[in-house]
């Protein structure tokens, strides 16, 4: 075998192979490095205090936009709070509970479907459910439960993932000792899948992040500075919406770099706190 792995054509194809990952490795760092760079190159010199501490005047004719990240922070906190439980919760039930194969199977379809269905649909749904069928107003309540719909198959995917990838013999070994099932989950199984599930939440924050078509039917277009419970049943404009409207329907392109730089900066600060809320978690219980 070694002989053949030697030949020149064997030789020949891994390293033409070799070349081909570099060069593909490099075309993806060189457009993230030019995305980032070209947005912060737009972005950047248009920030100021005056943006990002002050609401949109109109008599004034001056552009804040406060009350859009306080939107995008209530929406990501409604949203977090609401489906991590539900999310990691039915990925133990189907992982460790679950006894039933083909329900366990019917789910993983309906979740994998559920992934792929374009986001104008989630807010379509959302609309007619949420607002016309439940009678909410458009806010942040209303966005947020159509995210949790849209984000929930990437908590139970990861955490399902996660938890699979701890081996039966620590489960074994805990429930030889006398330990009960819920106990071992919460003390085994849960502390050694913890990186998968915290790489859920940061998909899913990601995308909640950077959702806009969902929220201008559910959550609106408001730009009003409200607190957080006014804002659950008052329309509400998160920065990704705001970027729609200031590039799309104003022609504000500089306003509309700023925020995207904001949103870079949001999504790069709450990835960090989520690995560092992990990181002390699973020390505490080691």
């Amino acid at each position: 075998m070694s002989q053949i792995n030697r030949t020149p054509a064997r030789r020949a194809k891994s390293v033409t192979l070799k070349i081909l990952m570099y060069i593909c490795a490099g075309i993806v760092c060189i457009l993230l490095v030019f995305l980032i760079g070209y947005i912060c190159f737009r972005g950047i010199p248009n920030l100021s205090w005056q943006l990002v501490s002050s609401q949109t005047s109109y008599i004034q004719g001056t552009i804040g936009i406060l009350p859009n990240i306080l939107n995008t922070l209530y929406i990501i906190l409604t949203s977090m709070v609401i489906v991590v439980p539900i999310g990691v919760c039915a990925a133990i039930y189907l992982n460790e509970y679950a006894q039933s194969h083909r329900l366990v199977r019917l789910i993983s379809f309906a979740v994998e479907t559920l992934t792929g269905i374009p986001s104008i649909l989630f807010g379509l749904v959302g609309m007619l459910f949420f607002v016309q069928m439940w009678g909410l107003r458009e806010g942040v309540l209303a966005g947020s439960l159509t995210l949790v719909i849209m984000v929930l198959p990437t908590i139970i995917s990861n955490t399902q993932e996660s938890l699979k990838t701890v081996p039966d013999s620590w489960r074994e070994g805990a429930l030889a000792l006398g330990s009960g099932k819920w106990h071992m989950i919460r003390t085994v199984v849960l502390p050694n899948s913890m990186d998968g599930i915290v790489t859920g939440c940061i998909l899913a924050i990601g995308r909640i992040t950077g959702e806009s078509a969902a929220l201008l039917f559910t959550a609106g277009i408001g730009m009003e500075l409200n607190n957080y419970f006014h804002s659950m049943t008052s329309s509400s404009a998160t920065l990704t919406v705001a970027l729609y409207l200031y590039a799309g329907e104003q022609g504000e392109f500089d306003v509309a770099f700023a925020i995207a730089v904001i949103l870079m900066a949001i999504t790069l600060i709450l990835n960090l706190a989520a690995k560092l809320v992990a990181r002390r978690m699973k020390r505490k219980d080691d």
